[in-house]
């Protein structure tokens, strides 16, 4: 099955990153954060990508034409430039980069790399969220479920703390504690490809018309995240990330920090 990211917005809330890069390529740990969701899937087997291109798109075309080179010692002659890789260190994925255009809706991006899209399902997700999603576990659930779309629910942390008292005391004072009632859209989606070729259209956003729609036709399954998950929407959220990292605890990479 196939992974489809889609890497083309703007993400003007992280302005202070993003107005010389595009977000997937805003790097957390040395790494950009698009690195990091791919290596969610491949930890689970999924190694097949389709990147949904559009904003500054060049630059992701770049990273991957010289990914090799930029994640390997190697020895080059200036003069032939015949190169020799030292330690070569590159991931067995397979990479397909799609210009979807640079003012284009999600459901548009996802409608323009319908040519390259080989299976009966594909999983969908955005290129600034990252989990410690058991996303084997998600498709199964999806399987079994037997609808045409499956959306990851998840309970974001709050931005402030919160305060439980018994009348002019505080009794407990939790900061960024998980918002308990609700769910929201975490990404990480599964799609059959039904979905993808009759409830998208031209200039709409993936999260409006097409799902609205598949909700009212009672053919969208929620897969309920208890677990760790983070948007880098803002500045702040960037931060966040880069300091749990730093600190040796980012849950959505199996095995650690790398």
């Amino acid at each position: 099955m196939q992974v489809i990211i889609l890497c083309g917005g703007k993400g003007t809330r992280l302005h202070e990153e993003t107005g010389t890069r595009p977000k997937p390529l805003v790097e957390v740990g040395g790494k950009p954060i698009l690195w990091h969701i791919m290596q969610i899937y491949a930890a689970a087997g999924y190694r097949d990508f389709v990147l949904c291109l559009g904003y500054l798109g060049h630059q992701i075309k770049d990273y991957f034409l010289h990914y090799d080179e930029m994640n390997s010692d190697f020895t080059i002659n200036l003069k032939t430039q015949q190169r020799r890789m030292l330690r070569p260190h590159c991931e067995n994925w397979n990479v397909t980069l799609v210009d979807t255009g640079q003012e284009t809706q999600t459901a548009e991006r996802l409608m323009r790399v319908l040519p390259y899209l080989k299976g009966e399902r594909a999983m969908v997700t955005y290129g600034d969220g990252v989990a410690d999603i058991d996303v084997r576990a998600l498709v199964k659930y999806h399987r079994a479920q037997k609808k045409l779309g499956t959306v990851t629910g998840v309970r974001p942390a709050s931005r402030f703390g919160e305060l439980r008292m018994t009348g002019n005391l505080v009794t407990t004072f939790s900061e960024k504690p998980q918002v308990d009632d609700g769910w929201i859209n975490g990404g990480f989606f599964v799609f059959e490809r039904r979905f993808l070729t009759h409830y998208l259209q031209a200039g709409v956003m993936l999260e409006r018309q097409p799902l609205e729609r598949l909700a009212a036709d009672r053919q969208l399954s929620i897969y309920r995240h208890e677990g760790f998950w983070r948007c880098m929407d803002t500045y702040r959220d960037w931060q966040s990330l880069n300091e749990q990292y730093a600190s040796g605890d980012a849950p959505w990479l199996k095995g650690g920090t790398r």
